[in-house]
C-alpha cells in the first residue's frame, strides 16, 4: 500500500483516492501498480458492488500522468530494458483496459483539474461525475505526443468531430461541454460530492448494480449549464471533418468566428509531427474495438519515446517553462505520410497484452 493512493472499503464499496493533491494528483507508476490489481480484487468479490474514485485536496481529480518522470528517464528504444512493469505506458494501459473491462459501476468524481491520464482513469468507466470546478483537456500536442490514454477510443466517439477538435487544439472545457462530448455522464454540486459518496455507500445494492448506481445520482442530479461546443458544433464539424490537418488548417482559416482563430492557433503552436499521428489516430479508432486502440497507442507512445519532440516539449512547457519549443521537423509539410505511419508499425517482440 502506498499513501499516493488510498482505499478505504464503506460497506458495499470502496473508495480509492489518488493522493498527490500538491501535484494535482498526477498519476505516477507508484499509483498504477498499486491501483491495477485491486481492480482484479474488486472484479472477484461479491460483496464489493462499485468503486468511487476521487482525488485528495480541493483542486483537482487528477492533472494527468508524470510525464515528467517519463522525461526524467531519457529517450527509450521501444520499451525499456527488463521488466516491462517497470514502463509507466505499459501499466498505465493495463490499468485502463482493467477500467474499461470492469463488471461494476466505476464511478470517477471530476471535481476539478481533469487533463490526460485523468481522463484514462475515468472516461472508460461507467460513470465519470463532473461538478463546477471540473476543467479537462487533451493538451498532448503541445508537448510532442499524442492523446495517449485511449483517446483513439473515446475522442473518437464524441459527436460529430467534437474529439477531433479537442485532440489537435488541446482546448480546455468545463462540465457542461464534458456531458455534451460524452466524457462526462453526470453533473453534481461540488459542495454535494461527500453526501453522494455516503449515499452510494448506504444504498442497497440489489439487483443490476449499474441502475442503483443511476438512480443515486440521479437523487444528486445538477443542472451543468449550457455547453459552449453546442453551438459551434456545425462548425467544428465542417472544419474539422477533413482528413489532412492542412485542410482543417485551411478551413479555420476560412471560417469566421474568433473561435476559428483561437483554434488555428492552438494547433500551430503544437508538433507538426503531433498532429498529423493524432489525426490518423482518431480517424482509425472511430472503426476499432477498444482493445486494438490500446494497442496500437501502445506502439505510438514508445516510437515518440525515440524521437525529439516530446522531451523538447516537455521541457519547453513544463521543465523551463519557456514555452517555446522547436519541433523536429518544424512544419506540416515536412511531415510525410510515410513518417506518420511509422508511429503504428508493430513492436516486435514487445506488443501491449493483457495476460
Amino acid at each position: 500500500m502506498t499513501d499516493e493512493i488510498l482505499f478505504d472499503r464503506e460497506g458495499p464499496i470502496v473508495i480509492a483516492t489518488l493522493n498527490r493533491p500538491k501535484a494535482l494528483n498526477a498519476l505516477t507508476l507508484t499509483m498504477c501498480r498499486a491501483l491495477l490489481p485491486k481492480i482484479a480484487e474488486w472484479a472477484e468479490d461479491p460483496e464489493l458492488h462499485a468503486v468511487v474514485l476521487r482525488g485528495a485536496g480541493d483542486r483537482a481529480f487528477c492533472a494527468g500522468g508524470d510525464i515528467r518522470a517519463v522525461y526524467e528517464r531519457g529517450p527509450q528504444n521501444g520499451l525499456p530494458d527488463g521488466d516491462p512493469d517497470d514502463d509507466f505506458f505499459w501499466v498505465e494501459y493495463r490499468l485502463n483496459h482493467a477500467i474499461h473491462h470492469f463488471p461494476k459501476p466505476w464511478i470517477a468524481l471530476l471535481d476539478g483539474v481533469t487533463m490526460g491520464g485523468g481522463l484514462g482513469l475515468s472516461v472508460h468507466g461507467s460513470h465519470r461525475v463532473t461538478t463546477e470546478k471540473t476543467l479537462s483537456a487533451m493538451p498532448e500536442c503541445g508537448i510532442g505526443l499524442f492523446p495517449d490514454i485511449g483517446g483513439g477510443w473515446f475522442l473518437s466517439r464524441c459527436p460529430g468531430e467534437i474529439g477531433t477538435y479537442l485532440a489537435l487544439t488541446g482546448a480546455r472545457i468545463g462540465a457542461a461541454d464534458m456531458l455534451f462530448s460524452r466524457m462526462g455522464t453526470h453533473h453534481v454540486a461540488s459542495a454535494r460530492v461527500d453526501d453522494l459518496v455516503a449515499a452510494l455507500a448506504e444504498a442497497g445494492w440489489i439487483g443490476n448494480g449499474g441502475l442503483v448506481a443511476e438512480a443515486v445520482l440521479q437523487r444528486f442530479a445538477a443542472d451543468p449549464g449550457v455547453p459552449t461546443l453546442a453551438p459551434l458544433r456545425p462548425a467544428i464539424d465542417r472544419c474539422f471533418r477533413h482528413d489532412t490537418v492542412e485542410e482543417i488548417l485551411a478551413a479555420l482559416d476560412a471560417e469566421e468566428g474568433d473561435w476559428a482563430k483561437t483554434a488555428a492557433a492552438q494547433i500551430r503552436a503544437g508538433s507538426p509531427t503531433s498532429l498529423k499521428v493524432t489525426l490518423r489516430q482518431i480517424r482509425q479508432g472511430k472503426t476499432m474495438i477498444y482493445d486494438a486502440v490500446a494497442a496500437m497507442e501502445f506502439r505510438m507512445v514508445h516510437r515518440f519515446l525515440t524521437k525529439p519532440d516530446f522531451f523538447e516539449g516537455v521541457r519547453a512547457q513544463l521543465v523551463d517553462k519557456t514555452r517555446d519549443p522547436k519541433w523536429r521537423p518544424a512544419t506540416l509539410a515536412e511531415v510525410d505520410d510515410a513518417a506518420v505511419a511509422a508511429y503504428f508499425q508493430p513492436l516486435p517482440g514487445r506488443e501491449l497484452s493483457f495476460d
